[in-house]
């Protein structure tokens, strides 16, 4: 009997120095899809190593088709996600991926940092530094009194073959393409993306655009702030215009749309907790600040940041200008059909 109990005994301890079934196993990496410039992401994931130990697995897209591409592949990989964080730098896509059931819910203890509105009720993504939709204007070809301020000037025949956009089918021009049709309905948008074919020159990406417009290839063009800033704080001759403002108080307009980084975590990824570390990292207020203060000028979102002085925006916010209305959810719900008929218009135009 001692000898069945001593027998009974080793293997209970050789379990316990072994680790067991049931220990957890501390997490050696994570791995984050990514829409945002390795060039700012890639030292925030170093940083998040050193402070954890915690390897992040980076996959990255071109500035082409950035967003589409990485959202497609999370859809690709459901029944076997590789994906434990997804890194979104708008949100149309990130919906998307809500509505098919590939994200996580859980609370976050940054959930108390950030308003309402930029974080989903069902707690499966959250906003963070966002950046705007401006014209980047040539200050050398373009006299302040020409300047451009509305998106509706990109079809002004005017403008023929001097303004850009870049293709509306990936990143943040696509989003805003489908706020633009749950904004105006289909006719009004149809008609405005007929005429930006028609009398832009459609370019590959908004780094393209603001990097055309700064050489002084184009007149003005249609970006984000974070290339617009990258431009003008390079000395280029170049200024930003928050488009389609009320030009007297009580008037009524479009308004200038922002778009907020998302966080989101994938459903049954391979590495949950890790994944739950790196997207608390991510909506600190100190890698916030980082993104706001870096070279890509972002806005902040959470409330620590807003308050903190040393967290200083250099490009308007909410705040300073009228934001357009957005109706995110429908916008989402609405961009297969307004993808295809997209599609068919810009699929061969570059």
């Amino acid at each position: 009997m001692k000898a069945r109990s001593l027998a009974l005994l080793t293997l209970i301890l050789i379990a316990i120095a072994s680790g067991g079934c049931d220990t957890p196993k501390v997490p050696k990496q994570v791995v984050v899809y990514t829409a945002l410039d390795e060039e700012f992401s890639r030292p925030i994931f170093d940083a998040f190593t050193r402070k954890t130990g915690i390897e992040v697995l980076a996959k990255f897209d071109t500035e082409a088709t950035k967003t589409v591409g990485l959202a497609s592949a999370i859809m690709a990989e459901r029944e076997r996600p590789r994906a434990d964080v997804f890194w979104n730098n708008e949100l149309l896509h990130t919906l998307r991926l809500k509505r098919e059931g590939l994200l996580r819910s859980q609370p976050m203890a940054a959930d108390k940092n950030y308003d309402p509105e930029y974080r989903s009720k069902d707690l499966d993504w959250r906003g963070f530094a966002a950046r705007a939709r401006v014209l980047i204007v040539n200050t050398n070809l373009v006299k302040e009194a020409r300047w451009p301020h509305s998106i509706e000037d990109l079809t002004d025949p005017q403008w023929y073959d001097q303004a850009g956009v870049a293709k509306p089918l990936f990143g943040t021009t696509a989003t805003q393409a489908a706020c633009l049709f749950e904004q105006w309905g289909d006719e009004r948008a149809k008609k405005f993306f007929t005429g930006v074919k028609k009398n832009c020159r459609i370019l590959s990406g908004n780094k393209r655009v603001a990097q055309e417009v700064a050489r002084g290839k184009l007149a003005f063009g249609l970006t984000d702030t974070d290339d617009a800033m990258i431009e003008l704080e390079g000395g280029q001759p170049v200024t930003i215009i928050y488009p389609d403002q009320p030009k007297e108080e009580g008037q009524e307009a479009l308004g200038t749309l922002f778009i907020p980084n998302t966080i989101a975590l994938v459903e049954g990824s391979p590495n949950p907790t890790a994944g739950h570390a790196l997207a608390e990292f991510l909506l600190t207020s100190l890698v916030e600040c980082r993104l706001v203060i870096g070279p890509s000028a972002q806005i902040p979102l959470s409330n620590e940041s807003r308050s903190d002085n040393a967290c200083r925006c250099r490009v308007k916010t909410p705040e300073e200008v009228q934001p357009m209305a957005v109706n995110w959810e429908a916008a989402a719900a609405g961009w297969d059909d307004a993808s295809k008929w997209l599609a068919e218009e810009f699929g061969g135009a570059l």
